[in-house]
C-alpha cells in the first residue's frame, strides 16, 4: 500500500509531470514551427507554398509580410525569426551582419518590375523607351509604391521617372500607396496605369500585367531566402527554403510571375 507521505506527495509529482509533459511538448511544437519575413511582392506565392509545405507535413509556417526596406530593418534590430525572402543585395548585406547563417542563402526567383493597367482596358504602347515615354505623359493617372517607403519597385520606378526627365511633369497626377496596393488601385479603376512587381500584378483581380518596363529601364529584382542566424528551428527552416525553391514548385513560381531561381 501506499505510504501516507507518497499519498500526500502523489499531487505534486503528478503536477511536475505535467509540467515537464508540457515542456516537452511545446519545446516539440517550436521545433516544427517558423516564422518566415518576405517581401509583400511574395505573399500570393507564399501563401500557397507555405500552405503547401504544411499539407505536406514539413511545419507550421507563420508568414510575416511588409516592405522589404522595412523587414530588413526588423531583422537587423534582432526581431527573432526563422527565415528573411527579401531582396538579394539586403540579404547579402544581412549576411555580412551576421544575422543570417552562414551558407544559408538560396535564391527563389524573380520577378521584373512591370506596369499594370485595368482588365479589359486598351492597351498603350510600352514597347520602347520613347513608347513608354509617351504612355506616361498620355495617362491620366499613374500610382506606384512610395519610394519613401523603401517599397522595391517604387524607389526603382521613381529612379526611371527622373531618368525620363518626367518627375515634375508626372508630379501632379502620381498616386504614392504605402505598399503594393498600386495593381489594387488600377483595378478599382483609381489609377490608369500602376508600376509594381510583376508578381504584385498577377494576383489582383481586375488588373492585368501590360509588360515589364522596356529596354535598358528594365529590371528584374531577385528574391533570396535565408535562415536567420537566431532561429531556434534551423532544421525545419532549411527544409522550408529546400521546399519554396524545388524543381516541382518551379510551375507554381512560373504562374505567379517568377522565373525560378537566379
Amino acid at each position: 500500500m501506499m505510504s501516507t507521505t507518497l499519498r500526500r506527495a502523489a499531487p505534486s509529482i503528478a503536477a511536475a509531470l505535467l509540467s515537464l509533459s508540457l515542456l516537452a511538448g511545446s519545446g516539440a511544437a517550436r521545433a516544427d514551427e517558423i516564422k518566415v519575413m518576405a517581401s509583400v511582392a511574395l505573399k500570393s506565392t507564399l501563401d500557397d507554398l507555405a500552405a503547401k509545405f504544411e499539407k505536406s507535413g514539413g511545419g507550421k509556417v507563420t508568414m510575416v509580410y511588409g516592405l522589404a526596406a522595412q523587414l530588413k530593418q526588423r531583422v537587423a534590430d534582432g526581431e527573432a525569426d526563422d527565415v528573411a525572402v527579401l531582396i538579394r543585395p539586403m540579404m547579402d548585406d544581412l549576411l555580412k551582419q551576421g544575422k543570417l547563417a552562414a551558407g544559408s542563402l538560396t535564391n527563389v526567383g524573380g520577378t521584373p518590375v512591370a506596369i499594370a493597367i485595368r482588365a479589359g482596358a486598351p492597351k498603350p504602347d510600352i514597347s520602347t523607351v520613347d513608347a513608354l515615354k509617351r504612355t506616361l505623359l498620355a495617362a491620366k493617372s499613374i500610382s506606384y509604391s512610395d519610394p519613401a517607403k523603401g517599397g522595391a519597385s517604387g524607389v526603382y520606378f521613381a529612379k526611371v521617372v527622373d531618368q525620363l526627365g518626367l518627375t515634375e511633369q508626372l508630379k501632379a497626377k502620381t498616386i504614392l500607396v504605402p505598399g503594393a496596393q498600386a495593381p489594387e488601385r488600377v483595378a478599382a479603376g483609381e489609377a490608369e496605369l500602376g508600376v509594381a512587381q510583376g508578381s504584385e500584378i498577377i494576383p489582383v483581380a481586375g488588373a492585368q500585367l501590360l509588360g515589364p518596363l522596356p529596354g535598358n529601364l528594365g529590371s528584374v529584382t531577385l528574391f533570396t531566402a535565408g535562415i536567420a542566424a537566431v532561429s531556434k528551428a534551423p532544421e525545419t527552416a532549411k527544409a522550408f527554403i529546400k521546399f519554396i525553391t524545388g524543381p516541382e514548385v518551379a510551375p507554381v513560381l512560373k504562374a505567379k510571375g517568377f522565373q525560378p531561381g537566379g
